[in-house]
C-alpha cells in the first residue's frame, strides 16, 4: 500500500509540473498578445516564487495539523482552480494574481510528500520513495513541453489553461478513496507491511537506545543545528533546478531562436536525465544502507556524488552551440541535481518525528525559494549577452550546499530534546 500512496503522490506531481510549466512554454505567444517583456516574465516568476515560499510554510504546518489525505486534496484543488483562472488573464496584473494563487497552493506537494514519506516508509526506503516522487516532477516536466505545445496548437493559450486545470480534479476523487487513513489504521495495509512501516528501530543510530518521540515546536526546531543544515543546503542547491524550470524555454527561444513548436520538441529532454537521477539517487542511498552504511552517511555520500556530476556539466553548458548538445548537457545537470536533492529532502524525516517533519520540510522549501529568488532577479541582467554567467554562478552554489550538509547538519540521526542531548553528551 505504501507504494500505491507514493505512486498517487507522484502522479499529482506530474500534474503540478504540467500546470506550472504551461506559462513558460507558451510565453512567447502570451507576451506577444499582451505586450509583455522578459522583465515582465521575471516579475511573474518572482511573484510565483514568493507565494511558493509562503505556501511551503503554510502547508508544512497545515499538513502536520490536518494530515496527508486532506492536505493533498486541498492543495491540488486550489492549484487546479488557479491554473484554470489563467485563461481569464489579460494583463501582467491579472497574471500576477493567478500566479500568486498557483504558487501558494502548488507548494503544498513538497512538505506533504516529505511527511507522507516519513509516515509510510522505513528509513532504508525513504530516499527511493522520495526519488519516485521527484521522478513524478521530472515526468511532468518531460510531458509538459510537448503536451502544452500540442494543446496550444489545438486550443490556443486560453483553452490550454482550462484543459490542464481539469487534470487535478480528476486526481482528487481516487485519492480520497485510496488514502483512507495513515499506515497504522489503513484497512488495506497488511499486518506485515504495517510492522515494517511502524518499526522505529531502523531509524536509530547503531547501538543507540530507543528515544521517546520528540515533537519540537517551531522555536525548538530552529534551535538545532541540524535544522539549519537542511535550510542552508536547500538554499544553495534548489536555485539550480528552478533556473531550468523557469527559464529553459526562454533560454531555448533566445539562444537558438526557437518557436513554441521547437521548444516543445527540445525542452523535455533535460528532464529525462532528472527522472533517471531521481530513481538512481534513491536506489543508491538504499543500497548503501543495506550494505551497512548509516542512513545519514548514505544521504551525504549520494548527495555529494550528485554535486560532482552537476559542477562540470554546468561549466560546460555555456560552450554548447548546438541545441541538441546543449539540452543533453543540461540533462546531465538535472540528473546530478536529482541524485542530490532526493537525499537531502529525506533528511527531515531522518531527524524528527513524523508529526513535525512537515514543518521542517516547509522551512527548507522556503529557504530554497529564497535562494531561487536571488538567481531569478539576476537572470535578466546576467543573460543580456549569453546564459554563461548565470550557469557559472549556480555551479559555484553546489559546493556551498554540500558543505552545509556535511558540516552544519553534522551527524544525521533522530534529534533529541536539548536537555536529553546534554545529558547524553555529559
Amino acid at each position: 500500500m505504501r507504494w500505491v500512496i507514493i505512486g498517487m503522490i507522484a502522479i499529482a506531481t506530474v500534474i503540478n509540473y504540467i500546470d506550472r510549466n504551461a506559462l513558460a512554454v507558451m510565453w512567447p505567444a502570451i507576451a506577444s498578445d499582451i505586450g509583455a517583456t522578459k522583465a515582465d516574465y521575471a516579475l511573474l516568476v518572482t511573484i510565483f516564487m514568493l507565494f511558493y515560499a509562503l505556501g511551503q510554510f503554510v502547508f508544512g504546518r497545515l499538513f502536520d495539523a490536518i494530515g496527508v489525505r486532506l492536505g493533498f486534496a486541498l492543495s491540488i484543488g486550489v492549484w487546479s482552480i488557479s491554473i484554470a483562472l489563467h485563461a481569464l488573464a489579460s494583463s501582467i496584473l491579472s497574471f500576477s494574481l493567478f500566479r500568486a494563487m498557483l504558487g501558494l497552493s502548488e507548494a503544498g506537494a513538497w512538505p506533504g510528500t516529505v511527511k507522507a514519506n516519513a509516515e509510510w516508509f522505513p528509513p532504508k526506503e525513504r530516499a527511493f520513495a522520495q526519488g519516485i516522487f521527484n521522478a513524478g516532477a521530472s515526468i511532468g516536466a518531460i510531458v509538459s513541453a510537448p503536451l502544452i505545445a500540442l494543446l496550444f496548437i489545438a486550443f490556443g493559450w486560453k483553452g490550454t489553461f482550462l484543459v490542464v486545470g481539469a487534470l487535478g480534479f480528476i486526481w482528487v476523487l481516487p485519492w480520497l478513496i485510496i488514502y483512507r487513513a495513515g499506515p497504522d489504521l489503513h484497512p488495506w495495509v497488511s499486518a506485515a507491511e504495517r510492522a515494517l512501516i511502524l518499526d522505529k528501530s531502523a531509524a536509530r543510530a547503531d547501538d543507540a537506545p530507543p528515544a521517546p518521540a520528540y515533537v519540537p515546536t517551531m522555536g525548538q526546531m530552529l534551535g538545532h543545528r541540524q535544522t539549519w543544515g537542511v535550510i542552508l543546503s536547500r538554499f544553495f542547491l534548489d536555485p539550480i533546478w528552478w533556473l531550468f524550470v523557469s527559464w529553459l524555454p526562454i533560454y531555448l527561444a533566445e539562444t537558438f531562436n526557437f518557436d513554441i513548436k521547437q521548444i516543445g520538441i527540445f525542452a523535455w529532454v533535460p528532464y529525462v536525465g532528472a527522472m533517471i537521477g531521481s530513481l538512481c539517487g534513491g536506489w543508491l542511498s538504499g543500497w548503501l544502507i543495506k550494505s551497512g552504511r548509516s542512513a545519514g552517511m548514505a544521504r551525504k555520500l549520494i548527495a555529494t556524488l550528485g554535486g560532482l556530476i552537476m559542477i562540470p556539466c554546468l561549466i560546460a553548458a555555456p560552450d554548447m552551440t548546438d541545441a541538441t548538445m546543449a539540452v543533453l548537457v543540461i540533462a546531465g545537470v538535472l540528473f546530478g541535481f536529482q541524485v542530490a536533492i532526493g537525499n537531502i529532502q529525506t533528511v527531515p524525516g531522518d531527524l524528527f518525528d513524523g508529526r513535525s517533519v512537515g514543518a521542517l520540510a516547509g522551512i527548507g522549501g522556503m529557504a530554497a525559494v529564497a535562494g531561487t529568488l536571488i538567481t531569478t532577479w539576476l537572470v535578466p541582467a546576467m543573460t543580456r549577452i549569453s546564459y554563461g554567467p548565470i550557469f557559472i554562478l549556480v555551479a559555484a552554489l553546489v559546493p556551498l550546499s554540500l558543505l552545509a550538509l556535511w558540516f552544519v547538519t553534522g551527524r544525521i540521526a533522530p534529534v533529541q530534546p536539548r536537555s536529553s542531548q546534554a545529558l547524553k553528551d555529559s
